[in-house]
C-alpha cells in the first residue's frame, strides 16, 4: 500500500513541476519579468513552507556553518529556476523542460569524477543517447534552435545536477525536508529580490490572472511537487520516484503543444524518447550500484 502510495506521489510530483512552464507563460506574456516572477514564487513559497513547519513544530535553528551552505544551496537553485525560465523566451517549454531533464546524467558524471565512483559502460551509452537525442531535439522544421536558449537552460542542468550533488551531504540529512526547503527558498526569494532590484525592479502583477499563475506555480510546480517527491523517495524508493520522474518532460511537452501550441514534430518525438531511455538507464545503473554499496553521498 505504501509502495502504491509513493508511485502516486512520484506521478504527481513530476506532473506539477511539468507545469512550470504552464502558470510561468502567461505571466511573461502578461508583461512581468522573469526576476519579479521568481521573487514571488520564492516569497510565497518559503511563507507557506514556513507555515507549514510551524504547524508540525519543526526546529528552524540551524548553524552558522549550515546557514551558509544553504545559502550556497539557495543559490544553485535560483539559478536553475531563473534559467529554465529565461529559456522559454528562446526555445519552447517542451524542449527546454526536456533538455533540463538531463540533470542525472550529469548527477551520475559528477558523482564519477569528485567521488570517485566506478565508471559505467552503460552510463558511457546513456550519455551517447542522450546527446543523439539532444540533437534531434534541437533540431527543428525551422532548423537549428536558438543557441542562447540552448546555452541557458544546459546551464540549468548542470546547477541542478551539483543541488541534486549536495542534497546527499550528512549536513542536509539531518535537515528536516520542510525545513531545508524553506531555508532554500527564503535565500531565493533574498537573492531575486537583489537582482531585481538592480535589473526590472519588484513589480507590482498587473491582474487577478497573474496572482492566480502566480498561486499556481507556488502551490503545484515548487511546494506540492517538493513535497510530493520527498514522501515519494520515503515510500518507493528513490529508482522508481527518478524513473517516475520522466513525466515532467512528458506533461511540459503536452503542455506546449495544445495549450501554447509549439511545434513538435517527429524528430522532436524521438529526441524526447531517446533522452528519457537515457535517464532510465542512468537510474537504473545507480540503483544497482546502491544495493552493492558503491554509492558514496559524503
Amino acid at each position: 500500500m505504501k509502495k502504491t502510495k509513493g508511485i502516486i506521489l512520484a506521478l504527481l510530483s513530476s506532473g506539477t513541476f511539468g507545469l512550470i512552464a504552464f502558470f510561468s507563460i502567461p505571466l511573461l506574456k502578461a508583461g512581468v519579468h522573469t526576476p519579479s516572477i521568481l521573487f514571488y514564487r520564492s516569497l510565497l513559497a518559503a511563507i507557506l513552507l514556513g507555515t507549514i513547519c510551524l504547524i508540525r513544530k519543526k526546529d528552524f535553528r540551524i548553524p552558522p556553518k549550515t546557514a551558509i551552505q544553504l545559502f550556497v544551496m539557495g543559490m544553485l537553485y535560483t539559478i536553475t529556476a531563473m534559467g529554465l525560465i529565461y529559456s522559454y523566451t528562446y526555445i519552447s517549454s517542451g524542449v527546454s523542460t526536456t533538455l533540463h531533464f538531463l540533470y542525472p546524467i550529469v548527477v551520475s558524471c559528477l558523482m564519477i569524477i569528485f567521488y570517485k565512483e566506478k565508471k559505467s559502460l552503460t552510463l558511457f551509452i546513456a550519455a551517447v543517447t542522450s546527446l543523439v537525442g539532444v540533437g534531434l531535439l534541437c533540431w527543428s522544421d525551422n532548423g537549428f534552435i536558438s543557441t542562447r536558449g540552448l546555452f541557458i537552460v544546459l546551464i540549468t542542468v548542470f546547477t541542478y545536477a551539483v543541488y541534486i550533488v549536495n542534497l546527499g551531504r550528512p549536513v542536509f540529512k539531518k535537515l528536516e525536508p520542510e525545513v531545508l526547503m524553506f531555508y532554500v527558498m527564503l535565500f531565493g526569494a533574498f537573492m531575486f529580490s537583489i537582482y531585481a532590484s538592480f535589473t526590472t525592479g519588484i513589480e507590482i502583477l498587473p491582474d487577478r490572472n497573474a496572482w492566480l499563475n502566480i498561486v499556481g506555480l507556488v502551490l503545484f510546480a515548487t511546494v506540492l511537487s517538493g513535497l510530493s517527491l520527498i514522501t515519494a523517495v520515503k515510500y518507493a524508493g528513490s529508482t522508481i520516484t527518478s524513473i517516475l520522474g520522466s513525466m515532467e518532460p512528458v506533461v511540459a511537452t503536452i503542455v506546449g503543444i495544445f495549450y501554447f501550441h509549439e511545434s513538435f514534430g517527429w524528430n522532436s518525438f524521438a529526441g524526447l524518447v531517446l533522452i528519457i531511455a537515457s535517464v532510465v538507464l542512468v537510474v537504473m545503473m545507480n540503483n544497482k550500484r546502491e544495493k552493492k554499496g558503491q554509492i558514496i553521498t559524503d
